[in-house]
């Protein structure tokens, strides 16, 4: 699957756009866990090696990436049909690793601003996004500090794969979501706290099919949809799902489907006239 079957014209990297309240480029904020954070940081180099250590990442982005497209283009009314069909529309992407998620979203014509508590990890972003053309502004950051900064808001908030790794998670998403645009949207991937995601999204994800490092996720940390929609009460925000990403071994693919048992999404809108 691919997300877009068109690419934006090469442009210059402009890696400090969209950054301008901030004077330094290191993350500080609660909800660093400096162990996750020196993990990823240890493998940053390998962010785009399909057959290195995120090679399940590299599997796993185009079920996501189309579910992202396909969510922002029924929201915004958007034909995903055309050349860059999100033109005019900002996007932040939280925790953004090595770039995976931001590269695409790029090229489908979204503004991208993307930031990461590991600066190995932007380093490695800001280096590839450079070799692909590509004007992504990349910032080692928390979202505490874009939210201090005053920074946004965007049209689109993307966190994938982020909150279990975080010290403070109900903390992180209420301020991931005080950058929605009126009018926005923001999605939330993570891991669900079942039976099922110990057993798969950890044992055998870490220990029998080895597609992770062990040690990448601690099972504690894994949420209920229930428990992350209950970090939203309170916000003004609209929030759905979870909506459910499920792995077929026989075609070696995901796909959105039922089963939330072990990877899900949510989806939060902020009401408002923010759409263009």
């Amino acid at each position: 699957m691919s997300a877009s079957n068109d690419s934006l014209e090469p442009r210059k990297p402009q890696s400090e756009e969209g950054f301008s309240p901030f004077a330094t480029d290191r993350a500080e904020g609660p909800s660093i866990d400096p162990a996750d954070v020196a993990r990823f940081s240890a493998q940053a180099a390998e962010w785009w090696d399909p057959k290195g250590p995120f090679a399940p990442l590299h599997r796993f982005n185009p079920a996501r990436l189309k579910f992202v497209r396909d969510r922002a283009a029924e929201h915004f009314g958007r034909d995903v049909r055309t050349r860059a069909p999100f033109n005019g529309l900002s996007l932040i992407d939280i925790g953004c690793g090595g770039g995976l998620i931001a590269e695409p979203m790029r090229r489908m014509g979204f503004e991208v601003a993307a930031l990461d508590a590991s600066s190995e990890n932007i380093g490695t972003a800001r280096a590839h996004a450079e070799q692909m053309g590509l004007d992504i502004a990349y910032r080692a950051a928390t979202v505490e500090q874009m939210v201090e900064a005053g920074a946004g808001p965007f049209d689109v908030v993307l966190t994938m794969e982020v909150i279990e790794h975080v010290a403070d998670p109900e903390g992180f998403v209420r301020a991931c979501s005080k950058l929605i645009k009126p009018g926005g949207m923001m999605i939330v991937a993570t891991l669900n706290r079942t039976l099922k995601g110990l057993l798969l999204g950890k044992v055998a994800a870490e220990y029998l099919l080895r597609w992770v490092p062990a040690g990448t996720h601690d099972w504690r940390q894994f949420l209920k949809p229930d428990e992350l929609r209950a970090m939203l009460d309170g916000e003004p925000l609209t929030v759905t799902g979870p909506y459910g990403l499920a792995y077929d071994p026989l075609n070696d693919r995901w796909s959105e489907g039922d089963d939330v048992g072990i990877n899900y999404m949510m989806m939060a809108t902020r009401p408002g006239s923010g759409m263009p």
